[in-house]
């Protein structure tokens, strides 16, 4: 794989990450737009953790908190910040763990990698993010997430497995559904990435040092350093902008691309 496609894979897992448009999704339609061969998920899960490295230091002072807390939690004290975070996160990631292992086994994960699947969801959730995001209420902020909002985001975020989707437009779905404000909402999104790529990214390094891949290691590194840097410009720009700016042109954006993708695949 040559450098040039590996910068374009990242800077677009970058960038798309933590915006509501489904990295993946583009993932999966990049070697289509450029005719060249699908890069495969394990480059896809590389960038991805490149990805977890910006928004481990764009919410590094959470982050700090979780992680302090981790002993505290696995006692089953529960009694802290710290080890309240950490559980929250831990039980909204069950879903997407058990979901993964069994989309994987049965082989549907490479199945729904098609044009029709994306064009459908992304039209779709792009919908629905807009009807939650337009009429949910914004009554709750971060300190209020709860166990059974963990349990239910976590549901949410399950359903971002299948392409197009967005983990993140997902998740904040979810939020704002239960009424969480825009930003608030988008920061318990991004926190419940952390754990997500991690499994993701342990699931990688297994799978390629057992096959003793090293080309593809040597690749996947590459990919993640330039998609840590992608990423970070992009998360903190969307940070920023959602103080003033609703999630709807990111939904006009979805829903073109949706209803292009479904002409070309249905043509």
């Amino acid at each position: 794989m040559s450098l040039l496609y590996l910068l374009i894979v990242a800077i677009v897992q970058g960038i798309t990450e933590f915006l509501p448009i489904s990295s993946s999704g583009h993932l999966i339609l990049l070697p289509h737009l450029i005719g060249v061969q699908d890069q495969g998920q394990a480059i896809d899960v590389a960038v991805h953790v490149g990805t977890l490295g910006a928004v481990m230091l764009y919410f590094w002072r959470d982050v700090r908190v979780g992680l302090a807390g981790i002993p505290r939690m696995l006692t089953g004290r529960i009694d802290t910040p710290g080890s309240r975070l950490a559980f929250l996160l831990l039980v909204a990631t069950i879903p997407v763990i058990l979901l993964g292992l069994v989309l994987k086994v049965t082989g549907l994960s490479d199945a729904m990698r098609s044009t029709a699947v994306i064009g459908w969801t992304m039209l779709i959730f792009g919908v629905v993010l807009y009807w939650f995001d337009q009429k949910g209420a914004e009554v709750k902020a971060e300190q209020d997430w709860s166990l059974s909002d963990a349990i239910k985001l976590g549901l949410w975020q399950a359903v971002a497995l299948i392409p197009g989707t967005s983990r993140s437009g997902i998740t904040i779905t979810g939020a704002r559904a239960l009424g969480y404000k825009r930003e608030d909402g988008a920061k318990i999104a991004m926190l419940m990435s952390i754990p997500t790529i991690m499994a993701s990214g342990l699931l990688l390094g297994a799978e390629v040092v057992g096959d003793a891949d090293w080309p593809m290691l040597r690749d996947a590194a590459i990919g993640a350093v330039f998609a840590f840097g992608a990423a970070l410009l992009a998360l903190s720009l969307m940070m920023r902008l959602l103080k003033s700016v609703s999630f709807t042109p990111y939904v006009i954006y979805r829903v073109i691309l949706g209803a292009v993708l479904l002409m070309i695949s249905y043509s």
